[in-house]
């Protein structure tokens, strides 16, 4: 794990981590997009606020083009919710936090 429990995902680690994880967030993003950029910090609030209750992890889509392609990225940031290996909620583009949150915490219920 990275520094305030922020995981960085390749191509087989996101795998492993929505096969052991129950409730995991992962971040698609590219170092050249701003809205994605800006919404890193919120991000990084999440992994932190949420430790020991969810996975938040961040995938560059240009070093996973696999990976981005299996789950149907075609506009970033996109952020996806998964519980148990499933996809459960998706959000496109740069939201406040509050967004996360919710989402985080209608399925930590």
């Amino acid at each position: 794990m990275a520094e305030n429990n922020l995981v960085v995902l390749n191509q087989e680690l996101m795998q492993k981590t929505l096969a052991e994880e129950s409730l995991v967030l992962v971040d698609f993003w590219a170092p050249w997009c701003g809205p994605c950029m800006a919404l890193g910090p919120v991000i990084e609030q999440l992994a932190q606020d949420y430790a020991g209750k969810a996975t938040v992890c961040k995938l560059n889509v240009d070093e996973a083009k696999e990976a981005a392609s299996a789950f149907k990225i075609r506009s970033i940031p996109a952020v996806i919710l998964f519980k148990d290996g499933a996809e459960v909620s998706r959000i496109i583009g740069l939201r406040t936090l509050k967004t996360y949150t919710d989402a985080l915490d209608a399925l930590l219920v």
